[in-house]
């Protein structure tokens, strides 16, 4: 799809029904956003490479799989035979994300850093070589449901002329607080793929909530 990228999030879906969950957003998500937790990094735990590889095996979409984790480089591998296409991980987890960026292209996956709302955008901009696209976090990681904090969105910009300036081509991502109501600052700020949760797998109809947030990205 041309245009903003919407990449659901599954975080807030009904797991006892994930083919329902996946099959709702079909023909209008560009990829399937999945977080992963550890109860050490945020504080919640919610799964690993097994609830991806169930994924996988009910769709052909993207997999955009979110290391909310403290310790990425040791999971890199397992994500990846999971069947994951994309893959982030949290800059301020470790010293060396270069080296984690490389690997998860060794592989042959697309590789992103992730910047919590308090981290200043020019913690990637070093990195910005190895990135295939960088996830601006509007809300603090581990929970679902939060509200945006819209002071975040300058981030997008900032990392979109740097990246200008150095002549790469980076996509930035948005997450955490996405609804209808704001869904014009997230675009405004510049944003290529859009990860939406609770708005879509929160409503009384989850595939008609997608189409709303899908035609406004369009729009």
């Amino acid at each position: 799809m041309p245009g903003i990228k919407l990449a659901p999030s599954l975080l807030n879906a009904d797991f006892s029904d994930l083919r329902g969950a996946v099959s709702c957003i079909e023909g209008l998500a560009d990829a399937v956003h999945l977080d992963v937790m550890d109860g050490n990094f945020v504080p919640n735990i919610t799964f690993g490479p097994l609830v991806v590889r169930a994924v996988r095996e009910i769709t052909t979409l993207p997999l955009d799989v979110h290391l909310m984790i403290a310790h990425p480089a040791e999971f890199v591998e397992d994500f990846v035979e999971a069947g994951a296409d994309w893959i982030s991980f949290h800059a301020e987890v470790t010293r060396y994300p270069g080296e984690i960026l490389g690997m998860i292209h060794g592989f042959g996956k697309r590789a992103g850093l992730v910047i919590n709302p308090q981290t200043p955008s020019d913690r990637v901009f070093e990195y910005l070589e190895l990135c295939d696209y960088v996830l601006v976090m509007t809300v603090m990681p581990g929970f679902g449901g939060q509200e945006m904090i819209v002071e975040a969105l300058e981030k997008v910009g900032e990392i979109k002329r740097e990246a200008d300036r150095l002549g790469l081509k980076v996509e930035v991502e948005v997450d955490g607080g996405v609804k209808t109501r704001n869904l014009p600052l997230v675009k405004e700020a510049g944003a290529d793929i859009v990860v939406v949760g609770s708005s879509i797998y929160g409503a009384p109809d989850p595939r008609r909530a997608a189409e709303e947030i899908r035609g406004l990205l369009d729009d």
